[in-house]
């Protein structure tokens, strides 16, 4: 039947019948036991030239009805969900030419909003599943220029500065569902494509150009969508997006003049960075698939506190204010500091480690300041791994002005435990009251249980190298002892 189908699309039909079929094909297509007569060369060329995409050299054929164009997408996008040979076939028949060259005139020709949706449905499909495709749409076809430009179309935004969006006083009105449908199904095509930009140089040219979507990724921060979970939905795309930028191109967040409403830090412009702080708390307070739905905001405000001094000293007054409650754990509580500690210690390691990072970053990766605001306990994984056990702190364009320290944590800082990050109640001494001689039967006791734990290999003693890194015991004794006699000799000493 899906061979006959196919045929039939073939041959001149009007548009009505052409419309049944591709309803047939569309069905039939869901089931990937029936994709063999569609992931072929010439049953994708058929669909493809019915969808008005097909790659020539010329100009593309007009397919004057809208209803057959739609349909072929929809099935296309099916096609090349569900076969790799059909998402191979289409790379090799330059599909994405097609698509390139129908998105560029959308500000000349009026199409309906369902087949601008499923060409940029189609496209995403592509760019995420054939990573040559993904190079050419950036590469030969100009592809984030092509995407930013759709992008400024569908939000349709006007310019009071090269890199900053004009709006007007007071409330934004909320992106209606069909642009919101597009802006998003945008976004993740860009997202396919800039996967790599934030690991490599870029020149002035790509730069303006990054900056210029920058721009508008922060309008589309600033504004909502039909509804607070597709607002959600479509934050969270642009949050995505912003972490695949240039980090010093991430300057344009803070780019627009302080304003009547905005909210003022340092004389800089925090709209932008107290909207995706609040992001990250609604993402921390629903605790779902944290690993996807944490992570880039984390790695984003890490990164843009680590190159913007005015960022990181707006976080940190936000996420660790001077300290007063030093009776509680660090991860116990409900503020964002609190919430964020209880993280470091996160099963999934990238989660930790993400939440860790921040919070580092924040405390400009200094060690003291690090393990006051989350305890020794719940650094010493980031410090481990950084080889920072035995204090110190890592290199950094920080300023050095001090922390300050509120009355309340002066006067109980000699009582405050520094693995647990709090004053502990004091506990009776268990020695109390024992000789000299039951005190060291009871020392030897424990020597003995440790070492039977460590020969039986249920435990392995570490101890912390000259580096600041963690070792086997005895690798680190043999290493300070080396050190010990290497500083010997410098001296003279014999």
């Amino acid at each position: 039947m899906a061979q006959l189908l196919i045929r039939f699309l073939e041959r001149e039909l009007q548009p009505s019948c052409q419309v049944a079929c591709l309803e047939s094909i569309r069905i039939l297509s869901r089931d990937k036991f029936c994709l063999d007569p569609f992931t072929t060369k010439e049953g994708l060329k058929t669909l493809s030239r019915h969808a008005g995409i097909d790659y020539s050299e010329e100009l593309i054929r007009e397919v004057p009805d809208l209803d057959v164009i739609l349909e072929s997408l929809k099935c296309l996008c099916n096609i090349v969900f569900s076969s790799p040979r059909a998402q191979e076939l289409t790379a090799e028949a330059r599909l994405v030419v097609g698509l390139a060259r129908r998105i560029k005139l959308y500000n000349e020709r009026s199409l309906p909003h369902e087949v601008k949706f499923f060409d940029l449905r189609l496209l995403f499909l592509l760019t995420a599943l054939r990573v040559d495709i993904r190079q050419q749409l950036a590469q030969e076809l100009r592809g984030i220029s092509l995407m930013t430009d759709t992008l400024e179309l569908t939000l349709g935004v006007k310019w009071l500065d090269p890199y900053e969006v004009a709006t007007e006083e007071g409330l934004l009105p909320p992106l209606p569902r069909q642009e919101t449908e597009r802006a998003m199904e945008i976004l993740k095509v860009l997202f396919n494509i800039t996967f790599d930009s934030s690991k490599r140089e870029v020149d002035e040219e790509d730069a303006a150009l990054y900056r210029h979507l920058g721009a508008l990724l922060r309008h589309c921060l600033m504004i909502s969508a039909d509804g607070e979970d597709r607002t959600e939905e479509f934050h969270s795309h642009t949050v995505n997006l912003l972490g695949n930028l240039p980090l010093k191109c991430l300057d344009v967040l803070l780019t627009p003049k302080v304003r009547p409403g905005s909210l003022e830090y340092m004389g800089v412009n925090m709209d932008a960075v107290s909207i995706l702080l609040d992001f990250l708390e609604r993402r921390l307070d629903r605790g779902h698939k944290l690993k996807e739905s944490l992570t880039p905001v984390l790695n984003l405000l890490t990164e843009s506190a680590r190159v913007h001094r005015q960022t990181r000293k707006f976080l940190k007054a936000k996420v660790l204010p001077p300290l007063r409650d030093v009776r509680n754990r660090p991860e116990v509580g409900n503020s964002l500091r609190n919430k964020l500690v209880r993280l470091m210690t996160h099963i999934d390691t990238d989660v930790k480690h993400c939440a860790a990072e921040f919070l580092f970053v924040l405390c400009k990766e200094s060690v003291s300041r690090f393990v006051k605001y989350t305890g020794y306990g719940n650094a010493a994984g980031l410090l481990a791994a950084r080889g920072l056990m035995a204090g110190g702190r890592e290199e950094g364009e920080y300023s050095e002005d001090e922390d300050t320290d509120t009355e309340e944590y002066k006067e109980a800082k000699p009582n405050i435990n520094p693995v647990t990050g709090r004053v502990e109640e004091k506990l009776p001494n268990p020695m109390e009251g024992m000789t000299e001689e039951q005190k060291e039967y009871e020392a030897m006791k424990l020597v003995n249980m440790f070492d039977k734990l460590s020969r039986e290999q249920v435990i392995q003693p570490m101890g912390i190298t000259p580096s600041g890194n963690l070792a086997p015991m005895e690798n680190a004794i043999r290493d300070m002892a080396d050190e010990r006699s290497s500083s010997d000799s410098d001296l003279g000493l014999d």
